[in-house]
């Protein structure tokens, strides 16, 4: 599979996941999650995908900062509806990433590894999303300021010819090249930039 290197450049996650780990599904446990895997469960690479797993990343690097992260063990938080917007792509990549779902969710063995009602809609929470530790309590308010990362003016255009079939090759391979340059600069250029992704303690 060919996909842009900047993929491979955007930091990697290892978690924890006491489910794998006592089904022998990984050694120890231990998931390993890249960009691309987001990207594989949305279908497509566009700022939305890259700002969810980022903003994952960021919260889960706050909450553990001197542990690995446990997958499972995780709450989180949308202020919005899962209709409303791109909530829905986001929380796709959350859920993967933290292992928290609602009543979808996997119902555990023994009363042990219960995945459901860890993931909320229309939480009346102050920001986008909010992640929690269920150990601990400790919570973690994330949003994304994509505005901040503009793509080239010249997106809107290319974006309209390719919809209607009418852009040129060069045309439909300049459009792909800008709109993943943007994705590469929200990730690469602008991943610890404080105007962009905004944590505060929830």
């Amino acid at each position: 599979m060919k996909y842009p290197d900047f993929f491979d450049a955007v930091p990697k996650i290892d978690l924890y996941d006491p489910l794998a780990e006592f089904l022998g599904a990984t050694e120890k446990g231990i998931l390993q999650y890249g960009y691309i895997d987001a990207v594989k469960l949305a279908g497509h690479s566009c700022p939305t995908v890259a700002s969810a797993y980022w903003s994952t990343c960021k919260a889960l690097a706050f909450l553990y900062p001197d542990m690995i992260p446990v997958r499972g063990e995780i709450k989180v938080e949308f202020s919005e509806d899962i209709t409303t917007g791109v909530t829905g792509v986001i929380a796709n990549v959350v859920s993967m990433l933290t292992g928290a779902m609602s009543e979808n969710g996997f119902k555990g063995i023994g009363g042990h590894f219960d995945r459901r009602e860890h993931l909320f809609f229309s939480a009346g929470i102050p920001g986008e999303m909010r992640f929690t530790r269920l150990d601990t309590h400790q919570s973690a308010l994330v949003e994304s300021n994509l505005q901040h990362v503009p793509s080239s003016p010249r997106v809107s255009g290319l974006i309209a010819s390719c919809i209607r079939n009418t852009a040129s090759r060069e045309e439909v391979a300049e459009f792909r090249q800008l709109w993943q340059e943007r994705v590469r600069r929200i990730l690469l250029e602008h991943g610890d930039d404080p105007a962009v992704f905004v944590l505060t303690p929830g």
